[in-house]
């Protein structure tokens, strides 16, 4: 089942932006597509605005008004009201459809995740940076466990490679309950991100280990909304360089004794390079599948860690 992923429908190149332009994206639309079945959505074209269309910006009207979305040469055309309504009835649909990412159209007044600019009443930007587009808005809100990233964002290797994984593996939790969702299932889908969850965050893999220690406690809906966010929400933490280099080591205690002196220091050396940041994580978890290979662990092979998507994207060359 390929992954359903929302996206902006101008970084998929549907010429839907106010200048009939749009901002395709070639790692999304090139790479990334044929793992993907796109969920395309053009906010202002949604509230029936016209391509092309005078541009529109938030802007700050005060304590007691808010942020609107208006025209910027025009503030008297404002849609935010009808932006709003729309944004809640598309995010309610798109809820029912298990995406499991979306990528949307950075500094977009509607799309926006982050740092968009909020206009004040005089013509000037506010000092802070820090407006969120009134689609996306509802989108985080709703849907707090679904990876959102910017278009522009997956230019950076080490963004781009998390965002990745985590619709990966929300897919492959969405997979884990195909046959209903239950306690057996959640228990098997933890034990596998075992490892993932030591790299992306300590803490909250002791927190979720606690918490699915006590699943027979709770009804099995309650529990399986709550653990999709907090495990989500948990791996949206970058894997940091020492978080990595602690679970390969963990990793290479597995072989100990199946290892000669030779092929440990061997494997060691990697971990250190990787460690000092001379290699990328590519390297020595190579070696450590190819060990994996030759003296076979159940538990180890199950981790989600060791291949969290397919190889052909070529996205742990730069960590």
């Amino acid at each position: 089942m390929k992954i359903k992923l929302g996206v902006s429908a101008c970084v998929i190149g549907d010429k839907v932006r106010f200048d009939s332009g749009h901002k395709r994206n070639h790692f999304i639309c090139e790479e990334l597509s044929p793992y993907l079945e796109f969920v395309p959505v053009c906010p202002e074209v949604g509230i029936g605005m016209s391509v092309p269309r005078p541009t529109i910006r938030l802007l700050d009207r005060g304590d007691e008004i808010g942020v609107r979305l208006v025209e910027t040469k025009n503030p008297d055309a404002d849609y935010t009201d009808k932006m709003e309504a729309f944004s809640r009835k598309k995010v309610d649909h798109l809820a029912s459809m298990d995406l499991c990412g979306y990528v949307v159209c950075a500094k977009s007044p509607t799309c926006g995740m982050e740092r968009v600019k909020v206009y004040q009443e005089n013509g000037y930007v506010a000092a802070e940076k820090n407006g969120v587009g009134l689609y996306t808005q509802q989108l985080i809100s709703r849907m707090p466990w679904l990876p959102i990233e910017e278009d522009g964002r997956l230019h950076d290797p080490v963004l781009r490679e998390n965002f990745v994984f985590r619709i990966f593996t929300l897919r492959d939790f969405y997979d884990c309950m195909a046959d209903g969702i239950t306690r057996r299932a959640i228990v098997e889908f933890h034990s596998r991100y075992k490892l993932v969850l030591m790299a992306h965050s300590p803490t909250d893999y002791k927190s979720l280990g606690k918490f699915v220690a006590r699943i027979a406690e709770y009804d099995i809906e309650e529990f399986y909304f709550e653990y999709r966010t907090r495990f989500m929400q948990a791996i949206a933490n970058r894997a940091s360089r020492k978080n990595n280099t602690n679970v390969l080591m963990h990793l290479q205690g597995y072989f100990k004794r199946d290892l000669d002196k030779i092929q440990k220091e061997e494997l060691a050396e990697l971990i250190h390079s990787y460690r000092k940041g001379i290699m990328p994580l590519l390297v020595p978890l190579t070696l450590i599948n190819h060990h994996l290979q030759q003296h076979p662990d159940d538990y180890l092979r199950q981790q989600s860690y060791l291949n969290p998507y397919p190889e052909t994207l070529r996205l742990r060359y730069g960590l």
